[in-house]
């Protein structure tokens, strides 16, 4: 009963807002507001095999499946979130964006299929720096709502590599090529679902891919947003 009488109390000091438009926010929402939440824009690219991020790897690498949950949009408030948990220290946000990814991914038809978690890795350096590497995060969200178990060292950056942004196609390929080391023998013959925050050419995902089908795994791919540009 205290509780109770203490949470309108803590709330009014401590104001619950949406991460995107600033609402003030009900105690049963996390968040996003509802309105923010809707505008996510979702694509739904788990419900269908030869969707475009799945077609991104035709005849670059054998990919079992591969989803988005979401387009990559400013209008929505999905890059704000992204932004947040990259560069503002909110490792809270890309937790609570796995979990959604989780959810989607329970309606697939594969998902069953699926034995680990493996998150994209940082570089070292840039990950002590950061604090948290934010394709781990994403896992454990995922992770939390299939009950999958999450391998963080399955992969490892060997290089350190400049930011893809804003290199094109082939500058992105070859920044990446190699990477990327799998360091686990047991992830040889077993289904793995490779994790990222946002998949554009698909170069760096690709690399990933690649280190571990040489190491004997299958691969399924599931990142936050897809980008167009």
């Amino acid at each position: 009963m205290f509780t109770s009488l203490l949470s309108p109390l803590v709330h009014l000091f401590y104001p619950h807002c949406c991460e995107v438009c600033g609402t003030d926010l009900p105690q049963t929402e996390e968040l996003l507001c509802l309105r923010c939440m809707q505008a996510l824009p979702a694509t739904n690219f788990h419900r269908h095999a030869n969707n475009p991020v799945a077609l991104i790897f035709n005849g670059r690498a054998l990919v079992q499946q591969a989803t988005a949950a979401y387009y990559y949009s400013q209008s929505s408030g999905l890059q704000q979130l992204i932004h947040q948990f990259k560069y503002r220290q909110r490792p809270d946000i890309a937790n609570w964006l796995g979990k959604q990814m989780g959810y989607m991914l329970k309606e697939s038809t594969w998902l069953s299929t699926i034995d680990c978690i493996v998150p994209v890795p940082l570089f070292p350096r840039k990950e002590k720096l950061r604090g948290y590497n934010q394709a781990t995060l994403l896992a454990n969200g995922i992770a939390h709502v299939t009950q999958l178990p999450v391998q963080p060292k399955a992969l490892s950056r060997q290089q350190f590599t400049s930011t893809q942004t804003k290199k094109g196609r082939t500058g992105r390929w070859q920044n990446v090529a190699d990477a990327f080391q799998a360091n686990d023998t047991s992830i040889c013959n077993r289904h793995l679902l490779l994790v990222d925050d946002v998949i554009t050419t698909g170069a760096t995902t690709e690399a990933c891919c690649n280190a571990l089908l040489q190491a004997g795994a299958q691969v399924s791919v599931c990142c936050l947003a897809f980008s167009y540009s």
